[in-house]
């Protein structure tokens, strides 16, 4: 229980005051990245499916938020469903290494969707960002074995009830109450990474659905476990086969948003080594795709578990984002990885399914389960040259970061590849309102652009 104890006292304690300016322009940082991600994730053809199932739960409810992209209304858990449904749904999101844990595509989704429908001004927003991406990090850097569990989603719906809990303006036992209650409905497995299923998105769009409607039952008045980290069957008892809590004792200490990791590429974080690697040695030799014999990746235990698989006929989207031989391919034959990349045509490619199979990847020496770096990529060339290229960091890494002009090119590039696309005035007019988040006097600017609704 004192667990638990520790956490309400974190929230209680905080206020917009307490965020240090790092800590208050990572958190526009990556608004600003996920905001565009989400943007980017109207373009998939399951979202008229997933909407389809949305909408047939009804739609009555007075509290009501918008879908990003379509600026469709409907009640704040199904729009904190759809919303996060899109920013995970081509694995473009950050995420926080150490934990293993995409902070904000379950917490930004649950936590706008609310703000809009409760009118919360920014700063009350991203304090509740701050205080729900400390919470799910922290519980997610507790853990010292391997995923089972879907970390991301699970880590996150207890983030985001912890942040909504905040700007509801709840007391101790209403946030005891409202992290029981989510803790009671957190769900998703890494079968849905095994096999490339649509449901791993689902899985975040769930429990970003889950924090929503925890806060709204304890408004209702009904109550929930309190003990739900460590008790008898806990989180960290039946979650997780190993746990250290020595990172709760952070909380307060340092703010963990400055150490989430932009994802350049929309692929799965454990390929980006490969990706930031092959990048550097043609930079630095020149070579074509042509000219490849074969690539080997050496990388952790995690990259080889998430990435490892191999390249296949009829891969579907799910599954080709997380294959390490696709992934290198579409670099070595464009230089880059971009949401096109992963359209039927280009999954049927034949050259660069032939591409991918000449890449193979396996273990280094690192024994940490839960670390997605160090990565070694060789590329031997036809000619018989040996090209090596060594990673302790990956470009996006808070040690090897992505710039702001990149952060920029890839939310203008994001923005422009929606349903709905948005032009680069409109883009660049959201950014500018995302980067100046705590300085504005309220989020409907932002919301309407990112709507399409602005008069």
């Amino acid at each position: 229980m004192q667990t638990t104890e520790q956490l309400v006292d974190y929230i209680e304690q905080q206020s917009f005051e307490t965020l240090t300016p790092e800590c208050v322009s990572a958190i526009k940082a990556f608004t600003l990245d996920s905001v565009g991600v989400g943007l980017s994730g109207s373009r998939m053809a399951m979202l008229a499916a997933v909407t389809e199932v949305t909408l047939s739960w009804g739609g009555n409810s007075e509290d009501q938020a918008q879908v990003w992209g379509s600026g469709q209304w409907l009640p704040v858990p199904s729009a904190a469903f759809i919303n996060a449904y899109q920013i995970h749904n081509q694995e473009w999101d950050c995420v926080h290494e150490p934990a293993v844990v995409h902070p904000m595509a379950t917490i930004l989704a649950a936590l706008l969707s609310y703000a809009q429908a409760h009118q919360v001004e920014p700063k009350p927003l991203m304090l509740g960002l701050s205080i729900a991406v400390d919470i799910a990090t922290l519980i997610g850097r507790c853990a010292t074995s391997g995923l089972t569990f879907f970390r991301p989603s699970v880590c996150g719906a207890l983030g985001a009830t912890a942040g909504i809990a905040k700007m509801a303006g709840f007391n101790r036992e209403q946030i005891k109450d409202a992290l029981g209650v989510v803790y009671s409905q957190i769900s998703g497995t890494m079968q849905a990474h095994v096999e490339g299923s649509m449901m791993l998105a689902l899985q975040i769009a769930t429990n970003a659905r889950s924090a929503v409607v925890a806060i709204d039952m304890v408004k209702a008045g009904i109550s929930g476990p309190h003990d739900i980290l460590t008790g008898e069957f806990g989180f960290f008892r039946l979650f997780e086969e190993g746990h250290d809590l020595a990172p709760l004792s952070q909380l307060g200490k340092e703010y963990q948003m400055p150490l989430v990791s932009h994802k350049p590429f929309p692929s799965g974080r454990a390929s980006h080594g490969t990706v930031d690697a092959l990048q550097r040695l043609q930079q630095q030799h020149g070579f074509s795709a042509d000219e490849v014999e074969h690539i080997h990746v050496q990388g952790t235990p995690l990259i080889n578990r998430l990435v490892g698989r191999p390249i296949k006929d009829n891969m579907d989207v799910g599954y080709a984002k997380l294959c390490n031989g696709y992934i290198a391919a579409c670099t070595l034959l464009n230089g880059n990885v971009d949401v096109s990349d992963f359209d039927q045509d280009k999954l049927s490619c034949k050259t660069r399914l032939a591409l991918g199979r000449k890449v193979t990847t396996s273990l280094n020496d690192c024994d940490d389960v839960n670390a997605l770096a160090p990565v070694t990529v060789t590329v031997t060339l036809t000619n018989g040259d040996t090209l090596v290229q060594h990673l302790t960091k990956v470009l996006g890494h808070p040690e090897s970061p992505l710039d702001l002009p990149a952060q920029l090119d890839k939310f203008s590039r994001a923005c422009a590849s929606a349903s709905k696309p948005l032009n680069k005035q409109q883009s660049d007019e959201l950014a500018q309102l995302i980067l100046q988040l705590e300085q504005q006097p309220s989020l409907a600017p932002m919301l309407a652009l990112m709507t399409h609704t602005q008069g």
